[in-house]
């Protein structure tokens, strides 16, 4: 969707952990007549992930949509990017599903590749969308999208959940242990790991017999800024994760304000009048024994 002047977003109230995102809008129309535009919700961009057991996980496919309390069916798009360039045709002509990245089974077996022509396969190869291994490798771009009226002078509740792909699963000693690599450093950096926090997760990372890694959720923020004026109240929740066998969690996102723990595992950053600038990366961080 492009710019709405028309429509304010009041209130929104973001819930984020490992295993569920929820999001609640407020949407106030404060004209004189009802409008009717299309909302669409982007998903962040995600690759396949080879290490991931269930492929249902990979593709935010759980995705609820409610309005005003009702459950509402909606569309989606999915594109197939490969360094940029838009190649969903190339898929699309040949039958092969972009989400759920060629109907990945557990095993890894790419069911609508399998059915093609060594010829085909190899221009998929040829074209990026496929590597040498015949793995999959383009990026997944998705939205979720439907049309909305907004009565005048009134407020219209949105509502969806979806569970995230989480991004990463890696040791932090090859981000801040002795010996860095570069990338990792750059991914847990962009986690604003900093004060205590990072004080603590460097011990572990240099440590012998303790260890711990990391996972992040991604979420797009911006395209707030397509609506009226800024969002006027903000609120992020999120949540600490509860595995068995790890002996302490820890949380890390970048926010340029106070941010609360008003219990245990939930932490709350809150703003009124707020223009995203940036998009919104919430790392989780699990310790263990050493692995090492």
């Amino acid at each position: 969707m492009g710019h709405e002047p028309r429509i304010t977003m009041a209130k929104e109230v973001l819930r984020i952990s490992l295993d569920k995102v929820v999001v609640d809008y407020d949407f106030r129309n404060d004209s004189d007549q009802d409008v009717t535009t299309e909302v669409a919700f982007p998903i962040p961009d995600y690759e396949f992930a080879l290490e991931e057991v269930e492929p249902k996980s990979q593709g935010f496919d759980d995705f609820k949509l409610w309005i005003d309390g009702a459950l509402t069916p909606c569309s989606v798009e999915t594109r197939a990017l490969v360094k940029g360039k838009d190649l969903t045709a190339a898929l699309t002509a040949l039958h092969v599903d972009v989400g759920s990245f060629a109907h990945v089974t557990v095993d890894h077996v790419f069911k609508d590749l399998e059915r093609l022509s060594t010829s085909q396969r190899a221009q998929l190869t040829r074209t990026g969308l496929i590597d040498n291994d015949g793995v999959t490798a383009w990026t997944v771009r998705k939205k979720y999208y439907w049309r909305q009226t907004f009565p005048a002078h009134a407020i219209v509740h949105i509502r969806h959940e979806y569970t995230p792909v989480d991004g990463a699963e890696n040791s932090i000693r090859y981000g801040l242990g002795p010996d860095p690599v570069k990338e990792e450093t750059a991914r847990i950096g962009s986690m604003c790991v900093e004060g205590p926090l990072r004080k603590t997760l460097v011990e572990i990372a240099n440590s012998n017999d303790r260890d711990a890694v990391y996972f992040y959720v991604d979420f797009i923020l911006t395209t707030a800024n397509t609506w009226k004026g800024p969002i006027e109240d903000f609120t992020l929740i999120v949540e600490r994760p509860h595995e068995k066998d790890v002996k302490a969690n820890y949380v890390s996102f970048c926010w340029d304000a106070p941010v609360t723990k008003f219990d245990a595992d939930h932490f709350e950053a809150y703003a009124t009048n707020f223009v995203p600038k940036k998009e919104l990366r919430v790392g989780f961080f699990e310790e263990s024994k050493s692995s090492f």
